[in-house]
């Protein structure tokens, strides 16, 4: 391209490029600038005159497309507070560094593109899509209070002209952190397969896609943390298969998909997962076969619906009773959960509250005595009653003590007869009762007095109660201890 073809605005950004030199376009200059104009620069070769040249323009108006598809720019890019008028096009093309922020643009489409150093889109305004794909960022990449997508309101037309994920960055790669706090995206994230060397930073980010999926991050990566702090997410956070070895912390968020799942973090493999002081989630939970080291949540912030099979943790914080607790599992979908009372009793005994530990065990054969017959049930409902199903044994030494105080005032009160009058030892009411509760102890006062009578019944009564008790309690211990 000729010079002088250039527009004085043009002209300045040319002869400036050379050597890198700033170029701030005002409206009294005259902001145009062609995207031709910029695109020859850029895939020129630099000159060998000792200068390093270098793009770096702002507040300029680009005309026309700005198309880069597959071109190799050797030199630094920095296009600040730029309006573009058609869509970007940096479909897999090579960058060194490439900064674009506060710009305003229709659409960027920057598939497969390779930076060598950072992306920067910091403060962009897209009613389009951001579309990175299988992108190679070896430093970071900003999105922090971007504006990207375009709410269902606004976007007029047909419901097809609103793109389905705004934001793309399914399959990239970044050599250090992915940062896009107070970042707004009106429609689908999608962030599945990217792999992240550093920590992904989220907070204050609002995800605005109601009633289908705001954030699509399946098997993600990320080398350190994940923070969405204060995160607002409107539709399904769908984390499932993400690996984070630090903390996944979503302290302070919001998150709303009523009538469906709103968080689902399924097969994911986490260091510490923080859900603390976040309001009560809208919609179901879906933490299936998770595996978490440390585990912060209020029992209220879990909704109504919650997914837990399989879930293993080793820590649960904050610590809390185990009744807060255990009315959670009641919430749990696929109705009784083995698992899930076996995990909370593991987390209890890595404490070493070992009461709490047996109160979750209780509450797991309470729960899985619904699951049974008739039969089942009631038998179920005696040992509960009776040893707690071996988790409290001090009601069979209760029961006993009350029917031996029983025995010993009633008998003692009409002492039954004697069989053999001249062979029976002397009448001991209280041993008398021992005798007929406890079928392992013979003081000889059962079989040398037969009582007559209601007092028969009663007699025949208090065997009856011995043996169950004895049987319960040794059943119940049996399986306290082989369950634990």
């Amino acid at each position: 391209m000729e010079i002088d073809e250039l527009t004085e605005p043009e002209r300045r950004v040319w002869e400036a490029f050379p050597r890198g030199g700033a170029v701030d376009l005002t409206e009294a200059d005259g902001r145009s600038v062609r995207a031709r104009v910029l695109r020859s620069l850029l895939l020129a070769a630099p000159e060998e005159d000792g200068e390093i040249p270098a793009l770096r323009l702002r507040g300029a108006r680009i005309t026309g497309e700005l198309n880069l598809h597959s071109g190799v720019v050797a030199c630094p890019v920095s296009l600040r507070a730029c309006d573009f008028e058609e869509t970007v096009v940096l479909y897999g093309a090579e960058f060194r560094q490439l900064t674009m922020s506060e710009c305003r643009m229709p659409g960027l489409w920057a598939t497969t593109l390779r930076v060598d150093g950072s992306l920067r889109l910091n403060d962009c305004h897209i009613p389009g899509a951001v579309a990175l794909s299988g992108a190679r960022i070896a430093g970071a990449l900003f999105l922090s209070r971007a504006v990207l997508g375009t709410p269902a309101a606004d976007a007029g037309g047909e419901p097809s002209e609103r793109p389905e994920a705004p934001l793309k960055l399914d399959h990239a790669t970044i050599g250090e952190d992915l940062r896009g706090t107070r970042l707004t995206v009106h429609g689908r994230s999608r962030l599945e397969g990217l792999g992240v060397a550093g920590l992904v930073r989220l907070d204050d980010a609002r995800l605005l896609n109601p009633g289908d999926t705001a954030l699509h991050a399946e098997t993600l990566t990320v080398g350190t943390d994940l923070h969405a702090m204060r995160l607002h997410a409107e539709g399904r956070v769908n984390l499932r298969g993400v690996t984070v070895p630090g903390q996944l912390n979503l302290g302070y968020a919001r998150l709303s998909n009523p009538g469906g799942v709103a968080l689902r973090a399924s097969s994911s493999a986490v260091g510490e997962f923080w859900l603390r002081e976040v309001p009560p989630v809208e919609g179901v939970v879906n933490l299936r076969r998770a595996r978490i080291d440390m585990l912060y949540a209020e029992p209220q912030v879990w909704p109504a619906s919650v997914r837990f099979d399989g879930l293993t943790y080793t820590t649960l914080a904050p610590a809390l009773p185990a009744a807060e607790r255990l009315e959670v599992l009641g919430r749990d979908g696929d109705g009784y959960v083995p698992s899930a009372y076996e995990q909370l009793t593991a987390a209890y005994r890595h404490i070493g509250d070992d009461a709490a530990a047996r109160t979750v065990q209780l509450a797991k054969q309470r729960r899985h005595r619904r699951t049974l017959s008739l039969y089942g049930r009631l038998w179920g409902h005696l040992q509960d009653v009776t040893v707690g199903y071996g988790f409290r044994p001090m009601r069979a030494a209760g029961w006993l003590a009350g029917l031996l105080l029983l025995g010993a005032l009633t008998f003692g009160l009409r002492p039954p007869r004697p069989l053999k009058e001249d062979e029976a030892p002397e009448f001991n009411a209280f041993a008398y009762a021992l005798d007929l509760l406890l079928p392992i102890i013979d003081f000889g006062q059962e079989k040398a007095y037969a009582p007559q009578g209601g007092y028969q019944w009663l007699a025949y009564l208090f065997i009856v109660a011995g043996w169950v008790l004895a049987t319960t309690f040794v059943t119940g211990v049996n399986r306290a201890v082989t369950r634990s």
